[in-house]
């Protein structure tokens, strides 16, 4: 880890949003993600239906987030997790808003915070699911290699004339 310390895992503050924002602009211009720049990214990291969110840190400066909440219209994962378990997709938790710093790579930051989603979403008695975009293969190895399963890869409209494929996640 070239002596380099990853913090553990918090709840994101209010004031801790500006520098998410940062962080969320240098991702976007690197990866592309999200794919869709938000008109305003603070309230995009803290949607109404959120049940949390945490942020970590690295030799002390925030380095990832990762977000929880319930299902909204357009999560394709939580019907499928439905659909394949007969539960209702209400029983899902949807883990978002992951991103890491580029500079914080390699450090498993971006494991941490999903732990971290995932131990909470049980914590609600729900279970973890996500979608992400197929192009963002470093993600979907990440969450492979975490033991997440993909149920489905599905096309879904996201914006005028843009249809993106979209692999649907359900955690361990």
């Amino acid at each position: 880890m070239n002596g380099r310390a990853a913090g553990p895992v918090r709840d994101r503050t209010d004031d801790d949003l500006a520098e998410c924002v940062k962080i969320l602009a240098e991702v976007h211009r690197s990866d592309g993600y999200p794919v869709n720049w938000p008109d305003r990214p603070g309230e995009w990291l803290s949607p109404a239906s959120s049940l949390g969110a945490w942020v970590a840190e690295l030799d002390g400066r925030l380095a990832g987030h990762v977000g929880l909440s319930r299902s909204t219209e357009g999560d394709l994962a939580p019907g499928l997790w439905g659909e394949r378990t007969g539960a209702d997709a209400e029983s899902a938790a949807v883990v978002g808003r992951l991103f890491v710093a580029p500079r914080a790579r390699g450090y498993g930051i971006g494991a941490l915070l999903i732990d971290r989603a995932v131990r909470e979403a049980r914590r609600h008695g729900l279970h973890p699911v996500l979608d992400v975009v197929s192009s963002d293969t470093a993600a979907a190895a990440l969450y492979e290699r975490l033991g997440w399963e993909r149920m489905a890869t599905v096309e879904q409209l996201w914006g005028p004339g843009r249809t993106v494929a979209v692999h649907c996640y359900a955690g361990p």
